[in-house]
């Protein structure tokens, strides 16, 4: 089967292609490894960069990439994606099309399938209404449209498949297939030296997360939580890594530690030197439909989590209650962190491989072609 991949460049900080980073590259990744010709269409927002091409082994089928670069002359460029793309594809002749990232690439893909008279699917890796995209006139009418009329919808959380079925009134095959990780990276491992390579405290219990820490993503909580720990655990200390913002800073302190942007196999050390990881999400669009991938990313690492009770994280820990607080409660997270650092309760959560969840859905693609 020849697939054609459609998605932006740059996904949760990370390159697609040269970082081979998470959803956006296992799916077309297991996809060939299954033995299908799989060819993805990147389109790089930001980076000034000329077009490139690469072939990534994926034995027995076949990974190839494009990007394309929207420059310094975004207007113009954008205006000509779409016809650069229909001759690409009309070169490609796919047999189904599979459109992910974002809104404009969910919407290209049903309009390149309507003039190639193709089947398409659609990946939601989280709901595309909450992000600033949202906000520009059309946007949201397109991506709604574009997902009823796939024949085949993948969602990152039952709750979002439920938001496609219900309110998007999809009219194909609509499965929740959530983001898993590599698990040759995340994986339990020696907590001392994970710490000796983080340049970590040995011997003090250690809270923590890892990720955009933005007021959005709900770091806040976390940080008004901290001064709550503070006083009430006097050896605990707080360790965040990743992006912020001058308006919401990480808190100061000799106790607090921060690593700024560590790569993916610096990730899977810190949750390994961690005592306790933390998954705060506020109530929002955004918060209610996503699925953090730092969960199975701490899960996989034998990592005890405390997480906001909002959206899948509360189906995700139901059967292990006393980890779950209220989303946004700063003192519910306080006191819910000191339980599991006191009394650690790791929840039964199996973390299911990349190959495994695509072999699931494969059959479905299939059936369109």
């Amino acid at each position: 089967m020849r697939i054609a991949f459609l998605c932006k460049r740059r996904y949760m900080g990370k390159d697609v292609v040269l970082d081979r980073y998470a959803r956006l590259y296992e799916i077309p990744r297991q996809l060939a490894r299954l033995g299908h010709e799989v060819h993805g269409y990147c389109l790089d927002y930001h980076s000034a960069d000329p077009a490139d091409q690469w072939t990534h082994e994926a034995e027995p089928g076949s990974l190839a990439w494009e990007s394309r670069s929207i420059g310094t002359l975004k207007l113009p460029r954008l205006a000509a994606y779409p016809g650069h793309m229909l001759r690409r594809l009309r070169a490609f002749r796919p047999q189904v099309l599979i459109g992910a990232s974002d809104i404009p690439h969910v919407a290209l893909t049903a309009w390149l399938a309507r003039r190639l008279g193709t089947p398409y699917a659609v990946d939601l890796y989280d709901n595309f209404e909450g992000f600033g995209q949202a906000r520009i006139p059309g946007f949201v009418p397109a991506l709604r449209r574009a997902t009823r009329d796939a024949v085949l919808v993948t969602t990152t959380s039952e709750p979002l498949r439920q938001l496609v079925l219900n309110d998007y009134q999809a009219r194909g095959t609509v499965i929740s297939m959530p983001s898993s990780v590599d698990l040759q990276v995340f994986a339990p491992g020696d907590k001392a030296a994970a710490r000796q390579r983080l340049g970590l405290p040995l011997g003090v219990p250690l809270i923590g997360t890892a990720g955009g820490l933005y007021r959005d993503k709900g770091i806040e909580p976390l940080y008004e939580a901290w001064h709550r720990l503070v006083a009430r655990h006097p050896g605990l200390h707080l360790v965040l890594a990743g992006p912020y913002r001058e308006e919401l800073p990480p808190p100061q302190g000799e106790r607090v530690h921060y690593l700024g942007h560590l790569n993916h196999a610096q990730v899977a050390d810190l949750f390994r030197a961690l005592d306790v990881g933390v998954i705060s999400i506020l109530d929002t669009p955004f918060g209610r439909y996503c699925f953090p991938q730092k969960a199975y990313e701490m899960l996989a690492c034998g990592l005890p989590v405390v997480a906001a009770s909002i959206g899948q994280m509360a189906d995700l820990f139901s059967k292990t209650p006393s980890v779950l607080f209220p989303s946004g409660d700063a003192d519910a997270l306080a006191r819910t962190a000191l339980a599991q650092i006191t009394r650690p309760t790791m929840p039964d959560v199996p973390v299911q491989d990349w190959s495994g969840l695509i072999a699931e859905i494969e059959p479905a693609l299939a059936r369109l072609a």
